[in-house]
């Protein structure tokens, strides 16, 4: 029997607001089910701006400025810098955009920042109820962000510890700006001290009892959850039967580590048609290699969140400078 939310399954997309509205209008209308593909992207990159207008990738409908582990600890300082620049003069409007800040100490500099008002929410973290205290001594936001916590610590294999996450979260007030929670998979697995084989989607590794433990503590107190990150990029019918997995588990939204990702995450969710076209032609082209820039078009190996910044540094499917 499907366990496919009725309102994900009769309306896939609700309809975006107009691009005129503020940003606080579009939060309060704001709904994890018009997240989709959720885009990481460095905020080191030096083209970040062209990104966040969504010039680059017209169908993204959101995407997160990561300062985590998407970069380098050398490099926090300059990705600060280019969010700081970039936040100002970002228009209201689709695309949503979210901002992951490294720790609680990065979130109270990038909640004190001109423009901040101008992306949707946060995507925090480490979130536990050991870590609860150290984000709420910063949160100090006026602007009505929307909150995006990642299930990553040992914590959640203690069903006992998610269940006071639940019961804290209630009692700390963050409750209504919890957009929905993240299951972060990749370190979830490594806790374990293991990497899912290829060919195999997370519901073929010891996580499937976790999600499932997390979707009957966290679904009927009201939390959306959302689905962990795919790792393999020349796998795109693995991704399929990993989304469609998402779905029958009630997970709305998935991760993208690669654009390549996005129009198979969203195809599965039936938001776009079949017609859409994208601007990455490599992707009908694995383990070729690109015309433009000579990468591959499509990575033999596992890479994590966000790595497509360095990958791509070199220009392949026109995310650098060719």
């Amino acid at each position: 029997m499907s366990v496919i939310p009725v309102e994900f399954r009769t309306a896939p997309l609700p309809a975006e607001p107009p691009h005129e509205e503020s940003s606080h209008e579009s939060r309060s209308a704001l709904s994890a089910l018009r997240l989709g593909a959720s885009l990481y992207v460095p905020a080191s990159r030096s083209d970040l701006g062209e990104i966040a207008s969504g010039r680059r990738f017209p169908a993204l409908r959101s995407m997160i400025f990561c300062t985590e582990d998407a970069v380098h600890d050398r490099d926090i300082e300059q990705a600060l810098g280019h969010l700081a620049a970039l936040l100002p003069t970002l228009e209201p409007g689709p695309p949503l955009r979210f901002v992951r800040p490294r720790n609680p100490l990065v979130l109270r500099r990038l909640l004190r920042m001109d423009g901040i008002e101008r992306v949707q929410g946060f995507v925090l973290p480490k979130f536990g109820p050991q870590s609860l205290g150290d984000w709420l001594r910063v949160w100090d936001d006026g602007w009505g962000h929307a909150l995006l916590p990642i299930l990553e610590t040992v914590e959640v294999f203690d069903r006992r510890q998610m269940e006071v996450l639940r019961d804290r979260l209630a009692d700390s007030g963050l409750r209504a700006r919890v957009l929905g929670l993240r299951i972060g998979g990749n370190d979830l697995l490594n806790l374990l001290g293991l990497r899912r084989a290829r060919g195999a989607t997370i519901y073929d590794t010891p996580l499937r009892g976790v999600i499932a433990d997390l979707v009957c503590i966290f679904h009927p107190a009201g939390y959306r959850l959302s689905a962990p990150v795919f790792e393999y990029l020349d796998t795109p019918e693995v991704l399929a039967r990993e989304v469609d997995a998402d779905l029958q588990h009630g997970l709305i939204g998935k991760t993208a580590i690669h654009p390549l990702q996005i129009p198979m995450i969203e195809a599965r969710y039936g938001s776009l048609p079949q017609t859409t076209k994208w601007p990455w032609p490599c992707w009908h082209r694995r383990r070729r290699r690109c015309s433009r820039c000579a990468m591959p078009s499509a990575s033999p190996r596992p890479i994590g969140a966000g790595r497509w910044g360095s990958w791509n540094e070199r220009g392949c499917l026109g995310l650098g400078s060719h």
